[in-house]
């Protein structure tokens, strides 16, 4: 009877002893990861040249873009810039409908101006994977600056919109455009196009240019030459 006790309590001693050294590489490991993820944070930093895609908003605007030309991932967005520091100061390079221009942005302000998830900034950062000069890009888009936003959304009109400006400047060593234009589309799923579209080019006065070749955030995000390299959320 002794013995078959003392069987039992060293059995029970054995199985709480796993059990903790269970408990402690458990505990151990979730250390590991949030210093890890912490780490990561702090010590990231954009490089010249990276891509700024920004998660659609809740204005018309963008309602509009992301009807148009959003597929079936759960991510939508609606504007991308990029980014370029100047003097060693972050800044994004954008061709901003609300500024009415081609414009220079420092980065705190542009990530306060984009819409949130889970309370942080709506952008995705996303960077060419492969034999390419950022450089290049970078100062073919500072050449930009000052240029109007392209409201007619039409190639070569003098104006640029967010991905237009994007796609002038990503340009590989021979001069071609690194980023495929394709047939625009206004409308929205059902066929139906949004009010904003028809308000905007009535006011315009010109005719929509559905089908003509052009570029939008969504499709230049899923471009196989690009590598997500940070979320800010």
């Amino acid at each position: 009877m002794i013995i078959k006790s003392l069987i039992i309590a060293n059995a029970i001693l054995r199985y709480k002893a796993e059990t903790a050294v269970k408990l402690c590489k458990t505990l151990l490991f979730l250390i590991a990861a949030v210093l890890q993820v912490s780490c990561g944070v702090k010590n990231y930093g954009p490089e010249d040249g990276d891509l700024m895609f920004c998660i659609a908003g809740a204005s018309e605007m963008s309602g509009a873009i992301s009807s148009a030309t959003a597929g079936t991932d759960s991510m939508s967005f609606d504007h991308v810039a990029v980014f370029s520091r100047m003097e060693g100061k972050p800044t994004v390079i954008e061709a901003s409908a609300k500024k009415g221009a081609v414009v220079r942005t420092p980065l705190e302000e542009f990530l306060s101006e984009q819409a949130t998830v889970g309370g942080k900034p709506g952008v995705v950062v996303m960077r060419i994977n492969g034999s390419f000069d950022p450089v290049s890009a970078v100062r073919c888009a500072e050449s930009m600056i000052g240029l109007p936003y392209d409201w007619s959304y039409l190639p070569s009109n003098g104006g640029l919109y967010c991905s237009e400006l994007i796609y002038e400047s990503y340009l590989d060593s021979l001069g071609r455009h690194i980023f495929p234009a394709k047939p625009m589309n206004f409308r929205s799923p059902d066929g139906t196009l949004p009010q904003f579209w028809q308000e905007l080019f009535s006011r315009l006065d010109t005719p929509i240019p559905e089908g003509l070749p052009g570029t939008n955030p969504n499709d230049l995000s899923k471009a196989d030459c690009l590598i997500e390299v940070f979320r800010y959320f």
